[in-house]
């Protein structure tokens, strides 16, 4: 059997593509990779919110895999939206990786006064931590915003440790805890996208990690209830049913979140409802503030 595997072309894209590759090879299924562009690869002078959230990242492999150009995508699983096309299904959540996001820093942490991240949530959290720094913008793969650290436009930069430890990097700087910056959701997992055809399910059945994919469909499941897309600052992580999930302001001064232990997904549905209500007025905010039609 062979499989066509689509990916966009960032390093860390490539990486996650070759670990699925690796894994399907040795099962003898043949694969051949075709490296498509996204919106979000090719646009990076603007905040996310202004080009269509995070789905900028996964719209051009769906269309691709609905035209029969591909048969599945590897995607960081936190940037699939919660909106999905028909015809599409998650074939597969590979094990999950570190979730935490990362502080990377050359100088001493004293000294940190000016971080970059494009992302709501890392800002508001961060403010909430220390209201006197700045959050500038920073988009941009891995690498460039490494490289934009090195140059000292910024005093430290916040990625995705999985992002980091996948490369092979090795950065200074401190992993944040989660009890206290709320990873996103899904964050550290990988997920296979295909065409909805239970054999070829069935064929990526075996990538597919139980666990993880239990606690990624209850963060995504609390995702959906809550709304505000990628837009309003939200965290939600659960490891073992254990969930810890939370909407912010957009300068971090005000939060709402619950703290649950989840047996089923209509539990974690009903913990985003109760979320929703308590956050209405900081979703109400975050789309008024971003200028955002609801």
């Amino acid at each position: 059997m062979s499989v066509r595997i689509g990916t966009r072309g960032s390093a860390l894209a490539l990486v996650q593509t070759e670990r699925v590759c690796r894994m399907l090879a040795d099962r003898d299924i043949e694969v051949e990779t075709f490296v498509i562009s996204t919106e979000g690869d090719t646009t990076t002078g603007v905040p996310l919110h202004e080009i269509g959230g995070q789905g900028v990242f996964v719209r051009a492999l769906d269309d691709a895999i609905l035209r029969g150009e591909i048969d599945l995508a590897v995607h960081s699983m936190k940037d699939i939206p919660a909106a999905r096309p028909a015809g599409l299904t998650l074939g597969a959540v590979l094990e999950r990786d570190s979730p935490a996001d990362f502080l990377a820093y050359e100088g001493a942490i004293d000294d940190v006064r000016i971080v970059g991240s494009s992302s709501t949530r890392r800002r508001a959290q961060l403010l909430r931590f220390d209201p006197s720094i700045t959050v500038n913008p920073l988009r941009g793969n891995v690498d460039t915003r490494i490289r934009k650290l090195r140059e000292k436009q910024y005093d430290a930069i916040v990625l995705a440790e999985a992002g980091i430890e996948r490369l092979g990097y090795r950065l200074a700087g401190n992993r944040l805890p989660v009890s206290e910056f709320v990873p996103s959701p899904n964050q550290g997992a990988i997920a296979v996208v295909c065409r909805d055809d239970p054999s070829l399910v069935e064929t990526l059945s075996f990538l597919d990690h139980a666990a993880t994919r239990f606690d990624a469909e209850i963060e995504r499941a609390v995702m959906e209830e809550v709304g505000g897309g990628c837009f309003t600052p939200q965290g939600i992580y659960c490891r073992g049913g254990d969930l810890i999930a939370e909407v912010l302001a957009l300068d971090g001064t005000r939060f709402e979140r619950v703290e649950q232990h989840i047996r089923t997904l209509e539990d974690a549905r009903e913990c985003g409802r109760e979320l929703h209500a308590l956050s209405e007025d900081l979703i109400r905010d975050a789309y008024e503030t971003l200028g955002i039609a609801q």
